[in-house]
């Protein structure tokens, strides 16, 4: 017997509705300060209100499916995927621009550009917590050899949309990517016999590139085909005065406004320090000039209660395959914010990664609503038994 009533709007998670609309607000306060001063004359703010009316829209259309819709429609959506990551490799120019060194974007007559990595992110998603589900249904006794099929199963999925973002060439994404799969690779019950050797093979991976990227470059650039404005990213993370009349300028007018911010800040339309693309990428560096640190602590605990929430669904859930969904979205939005904000302060290398839900851009955005929209329809099909943990 369950305590679930047939009215639908009892189904609807309001408290999820509820953070989503304090980041509304948020991303409508930051954008209208940023684009007061800037390159641009645009409106958007209002772009970004349509936006999240289509992001509204998405959730609507995707909270109705349940888990058996959303298992069938997993590798549709990543082969969907695979397909517009490809065209993008051979799209002409007129239709795929070069925009900052990447072949990211498609031109949408009356949209604007929409990049697919942003949506492949949640198309992988579900792509993974397919593989897992189906593995282990196969596979009811675990031994090393069924736990390594799986990890090499988990590797595949993820190469194919990595290796296509990689041509692009979109780091941050493939960044993102990486994230995704080490997320759901830890609570997909691959033994620590076999992860324990293999991060710490990355690891040490990770060390001799981040080696050579630092006294010996032309070896990646020749090898590795790296392309070496990416090194400058490193190079002026690491000492961005130095840089800051290049590759550096970014990061140092950044430090300069969040530190000009103070504890309170200066408050809202009154900014003072010049930062290009200030509405998407650099979007923390204006709440924290215009809001300071008690504006910026309120929106990180935005964020907290964000992943908060999605971890109590994914832990309520006797659904396995939405569990592996919620650990996915988890793992994008928490590597997107930590990236983020990392880089504003210069504790991390500048990617390019947007801020979830507060940057401006239409891919982004629907890319992060597409993946609520999961854990909406998690909460929508989820039902609470009067006698019985069960779902």
């Amino acid at each position: 017997m369950t305590s679930n009533t047939n009215n639908p709007t009892s189904k609807i998670d309001f408290n999820l509705v509820f953070i989503l609309i304090l980041l509304f607000l948020s991303s409508c306060i930051a954008i209208y300060s940023a684009q007061t001063t800037g390159q641009y004359t645009e409106n958007f703010l209002l772009k970004q209100m349509v936006w999240y009316g289509i992001g509204i829209a998405i959730i609507i259309s995707v909270i109705t499916l349940d888990s058996d819709q959303l298992k069938k429609l997993s590798w549709y959506v990543y082969g969907l995927g695979i397909v517009l990551l490809s065209a993008l490799m051979v799209a002409p120019s007129s239709i795929a621009p070069v925009i900052n060194g990447a072949k990211s974007w498609f031109k949408v007559p009356g949209m604007g550009s929409i990049q697919p990595s942003e949506l492949v992110k949640v198309f992988l998603i579900l792509a993974l917590a397919r593989v897992i589900v189906d593995h282990h249904q196969k596979h009811l006794i675990k031994t090393i050899q069924t736990d390594l099929w799986l990890l090499i199963k988990i590797g595949i999925v993820t190469a194919v949309p990595l290796f296509l973002v990689m041509q692009q060439p979109d780091l941050g994404t493939s960044l993102v990517f990486i994230a995704i799969m080490i997320g759901m690779i830890f609570i997909s019950g691959v033994t620590w016999k076999i992860l324990a050797p293999i991060f710490g093979v990355g690891v040490s991976l990770v060390s001799i590139i981040f080696y050579f990227v630092l006294w010996k470059p032309h070896i990646l650039v020749k090898y590795l085909g790296v392309k070496e404005y990416q090194f400058g990213r490193i190079y002026s993370w690491l000492d961005p005065y130095n840089y800051q009349s290049s590759t550096g300028f970014q990061l140092t007018r950044s430090l300069l406004a969040i530190g000009s911010g103070e504890t309170t800040g200066k408050g809202i339309g009154t900014r003072e320090v010049y930062l290009p693309e200030s509405h998407t990428d650099f979007i923390f560096s204006v709440v924290g000039e215009e809001f300071g640190f008690l504006g910026s602590s309120i929106l990180i605990s935005l964020f907290f209660l964000l992943i908060y929430h999605i971890t109590k669904v994914g832990m309520e859930t006797k659904n396995d395959f939405y569990t592996y969904i919620c650990v996915g979205v988890i793992s994008m939005i928490t590597f997107h914010v930590f990236q983020n904000i990392g880089m504003t302060i210069g504790l991390l290398p500048i990617t390019g990664i947007p801020l979830p839900f507060i940057s401006y851009g239409g891919s982004s955005l629907m890319g992060s609503m597409l993946a609520i929209s999961l854990i909406f329809s998690i909460r929508y099909h989820y039902k609470k038994y009067m006698f019985g943990e069960d779902e």
